[in-house]
């Protein structure tokens, strides 16, 4: 099939002000259209979770999505959404209207959360499996869920990560990249990255950083996000400042680089989710040769599994302990775990996955 005219669909993907927001996303996107593709986006690109914001940018979404249609509607070959609904529902009236080809990611949380809302929400999602030519799956676990749940043909399925921009995400040396961020050399950075939600399993991480800091004083700990749930974050703000935990540094957002140069610096990544479709972010930290402790979920259980990465139960802050003190105080242990998580990281290169995407846009 010879591809003209692409049209991505996304319920995330940067903005102005919010230059990280389904980056993942854009990051395909530009690597697409640096292959040669044409590609259109119509996306939303700010993350509001409050109502009146939900309500005014999915109706400006669904505007822009219905103007494309009808001015470009019949110039895609292809439409790609990325999560099951809504964006997948859009494409779906694309492919029944136009004859559109439609593929569509499965990032996680469309399965996760979107389609346990509701009776309606688990159709939607259900429907646009079964009626998609084609799913990507980021992780093997999602794939098992689509074929058990949802009964979706296993042929048109497959499990395909966005991968790691290693050019973004490289090694540097420890010393250098402490030096670079202002970090003393001799103390234990621990950094944690993505959303600041509780999901993320953000209270536990922070029960067993305040257990082990009184056995390592040398540890620091540094949370780099959005506050996608400003209550939440208020509540961890507030156990730091009453319970006087040392050396925890709440950074806010960063940009893609920013964040790269902080997962070279630090000794250990930390990703605790309670659910997770892949975990692209752990990924990434092993691109920069960064040890990972991560929870046994999902798409993490797979990346982590035979010694690339510490696995700990999810939602137990004991276990979270237990394995970052291993690491902690085992730092051949770390080496060990760099050697696997570059090994991952040469196998996810964003370029060589990117083949396997455009092979699927051709079928």
């Amino acid at each position: 099939m010879e591809l003209k005219h692409v049209l991505v669909l996304s319920t995330m993907y940067p903005g102005k002000n919010s230059p990280t927001f389904g980056i993942f996303v854009r990051n395909q996107v530009e690597a697409l259209r640096k292959r040669g593709l044409d590609i259109d986006v119509a996306a939303i690109t700010e993350p509001g979770m409050r109502k009146h914001h939900l309500l005014k940018k999915y109706l400006a979404w669904m505007i822009r999505i219905g103007l494309i249609s009808l001015r470009k509607g019949k110039g895609y070959q292809l439409i790609h959404a990325h999560y099951i609904f809504p964006s997948g529902l859009f494409g779906l009236i694309f492919k029944k209207r136009f004859g559109t080809k439609l593929i569509v990611t499965c990032h996680g949380g469309d399965l996760d959360k979107m389609a346990k809302k509701g009776k309606f929400f688990f159709q939607q999602t259900k429907r646009i499996l079964q009626e998609a030519d084609h799913i990507v799956a980021v992780g093997e676990a999602l794939k098992q869920e689509m074929l058990d749940r949802y009964q979706v043909d296993p042929g048109k399925v497959t499990v395909l990560n966005m991968g790691v921009n290693r050019q973004v995400f490289a090694p540097v040396p420890k010393p250098k990249a402490k030096r670079r961020l202002g970090l003393e050399e001799n103390r234990i950075q621990l950094l944690y990255a993505g959303n600041l939600i509780e999901a993320k399993g953000l209270k536990e991480l922070l029960d067993a950083y305040q257990q082990l800091k009184q056995t390592f004083d040398q540890l620091e700990l540094h949370l780099i996000g959005a506050a996608k749930q400003p209550e939440f974050l208020e509540r961890i703000e507030e156990k730091i400042e009453r319970e006087a935990i040392p050396d925890v540094t709440i950074h806010g957002p960063k940009g893609q680089k920013e964040v790269a140069d902080w997962m070279a610096a630090a000794d250990i990544f930390v990703i605790p989710s309670h659910m997770e479709g892949f975990g692209l972010v752990a990924l990434e930290a092993m691109s920069c040769h960064t040890p990972v402790v991560g929870s046994n979920v999902g798409g993490l259980a797979h990346l982590l599994k035979d010694g690339a990465g510490i696995l700990v139960e999810p939602k137990k802050h004991a276990s979270l302990r237990n394995g970052l003190e291993k690491l902690i105080a085992n730092e051949k242990l770390r080496d060990q775990l760099v050697i696997k998580g570059e090994e991952k990281a040469q196998e996810n290169d964003q370029d060589k996955l990117l083949d396997q995407l455009i092979s699927i846009y051709h079928r």
